[in-house]
């Protein structure tokens, strides 16, 4: 048991070097596949945290359902019973910060929708009054389709064609789906501390990738370059750092300079050599520690029922 103990806490302990091995690999990647391969990792390293924590939760049940008496088990390993309360209480925690991360969201959606209500429609865009310089993508919401929300202020702040640059931006945030994917990294977020790293890379990779289907859009990089970095300087005293936390996707959200640099730079592609190396290095790694999790559940359930086979062949 000592060994299993052992296991579990490495597995808890894991994520904080998978996430560093998954923030590696997605600076290797596209854009695109850089938000999959954060989301996918946030999705796998929180599963797994919760199946640890639910293998040690359930080892006095597990030990009911056996017939096998507590008190063999506290002999065998004392520490069960506390260590099971405790991540009972770490689960319970979970769910209520799950929950109330979903209401955050569902609420922050809601007021935002509220706030357009006197915005003028222009296909899928709605203009609302206001000096301030202000545009995001506005996700669907209890039957209404998404809508890109720029306010007066950003419209007088751009010319002609960065304003087809800042809506092709927040057009491709919707067609994207960005905001689940944020929602998901969030939620994941609540469940292991380590994956607020996920989070915050995360927020920056979908700005990258909106900026590059805006530069694809226009057919010209500089030209995308520039209206981000004006659209950002306009809307400062609106700009939410990182991003990470809010599904209104902002043209001005994460670090806009290394996004202008990229955006100044090549097209981006799919590594390759040393760099491609670096990568599955990276994906084995954080596939490891999920896998090790979920593996302990199953370990630890089976240690038990070897435990009770011995204890009745006495």
């Amino acid at each position: 048991m000592t060994v299993f103990l052992a296991l579990v806490a490495l597995a808890l302990a894991g994520p904080w070097g998978a996430t560093a091995a998954a923030r590696r690999l997605a600076a290797l990647l596209p854009p695109r596949e850089a938000c999959l391969a954060l989301t996918g990792a946030a999705v796998l390293l929180a599963g797994g945290t919760v199946a640890a924590l639910v293998a040690l939760f359930h080892v006095p049940f597990l030990a009911s359902l056996e017939r096998l008496p507590l008190s063999r088990v506290v002999a065998e390993w004392p520490a069960v019973v506390p260590v099971s309360g405790l991540a009972g209480a770490v689960l319970a925690v979970q769910a209520v910060l799950l929950v109330r991360r979903w209401y955050e969201h569902r609420a922050l959606l809601a007021r935002a929708w509220a706030s357009t209500g006197d915005g003028v429609a222009d296909g899928d865009v709605l203009v609302v009054p206001g000096g301030d310089a202000e545009a995001f993508a506005l996700p669907a919401f209890r039957g209404r389709p998404g809508r890109v929300v720029v306010t007066a202020g950003m419209v007088r702040a751009l010319g002609p064609a960065e304003r087809e640059v800042l809506l092709a931006h927040e057009r491709a945030h919707l067609a994207g789906r960005h905001h689940l994917l944020s929602a998901v990294a969030d939620l994941a977020a609540a469940v292991h501390p380590a994956l607020r790293g996920l989070r915050e890379a995360l927020g920056f990779h979908l700005e990258r990738w909106a900026d590059e289907a805006a530069a694809g859009s226009v057919g010209d990089r500089r030209l995308a370059a520039t209206a981000i970095a004006r659209a950002a300087l306009a809307g400062s005293a609106a700009v939410r750092a990182g991003g990470s936390r809010n599904p209104l996707l902002s043209v001005g959200a994460g670090p806009v300079p290394q996004r202008v640099e990229a955006l100044l730079g090549s097209v981006p592609v799919r590594p390759h050599g040393r760099a491609l190396r670096v990568g599955v290095v990276c994906l084995v790694a954080v596939t490891a520690v999920s896998l090790l999790s979920l593996g302990l559940a199953y370990g630890l359930h089976e240690y038990v029922e070897y435990a009770a086979e011995a204890v009745r062949g006495r």
